[in-house]
């Protein structure tokens, strides 16, 4: 029987990381849930880097950068991590390359990127990636963003939704109590995750900022196909099929969130 853990913030990985080589990155608000989206909705690849000044360069050189910090827009960038952006702009992005970095999430991203496999979860696409990686049947840790090397509660829902559907499948165990409560975290929030989190730290950060549409869109799960993945130094969509009827239901979904 294979495992599935999860590590609730970076700064923990190294508590974690032996023995497993399929990890998944998950930074529900909002960068994960903006890299699943753009790449869904027709940009080619996505560079994550740790820094401003590394996504500078990129731009300079060409490519279309996006840079958030605090839940903000870099100044000098017109994108940041708000995955409607990526909607709104699909015909302008299709093709491209993007740059991106992100206070949170290309921060774990970076910290995992040796291992064999690096997924990219979210809510949106929570299906899609629990029958991947059940198909794979390796070893699972899912890494969460976190805030600033801190638990957060979005992440560990969604971690939380991971494992349940990996256990439930009586493939995966989990030893960890890290797991365990991820797990039963998930499943006191599913029936309503944007009003469970009303109190969280980024969900008022967020509310702050004007960005509850955005807040909307990452709390509603399956409404994405696309699972990325890290190749090198890009994050591409992994070819995982599904079926027909699977897709027509995501469909439903993602014009009911619209």
């Amino acid at each position: 029987m294979k495992r599935i853990e999860v590590c609730y913030s970076p700064a923990e990985f190294h508590l974690y990381e032996r023995d497993f080589e399929v990890v998944v990155v998950i930074d529900v608000l909002r960068a994960t849930s903006a890299i699943c989206t753009a790449l869904e909705n027709g940009v080619a690849k996505i560079q994550p880097v740790s820094s401003v000044e590394k996504a500078s360069m990129l731009q300079q050189d060409g490519l279309v950068a996006a840079a958030e910090r605090n839940g903000e827009i870099v100044p000098g960038f017109d994108l940041g991590n708000s995955p409607l952006a990526y909607i709104e702009r699909k015909d302008e992005l299709r093709g491209k390359t993007i740059a991106l970095t992100t206070t949170n999430g290309t921060k774990a991203i970076d910290i995992a990127r040796h291992k064999d496999r690096v997924f990219i979860g979210s809510l949106n696409n929570l299906d899609a990636l629990s029958s991947c990686l059940l198909d794979l049947n390796k070893d699972v840790l899912v890494l969460a963003s976190g805030w600033k090397d801190k638990f957060n509660l979005e992440d560990t829902i969604c971690g939380g939704a991971i494992a349940d559907a990996l256990i439930e499948s009586g493939q995966f165990k989990a030893d960890e109590d890290s797991t365990i409560a991820a797990k039963f975290i998930y499943r006191s929030a599913r029936d309503n995750m944007f009003a469970f989190l009303k109190a969280s730290s980024h969900r008022r950060r967020l509310r702050r900022l004007n960005l509850n549409a955005d807040v909307k869109y990452c709390l509603t799960p399956n409404n994405l196909t696309t699972i990325p993945v890290l190749q090198g130094e890009f994050l591409v969509k992994f070819d995982h099929g599904i079926s027909r009827e699977a897709q027509a239901k995501i469909e439903e979904i993602r014009e009911a969130s619209l």
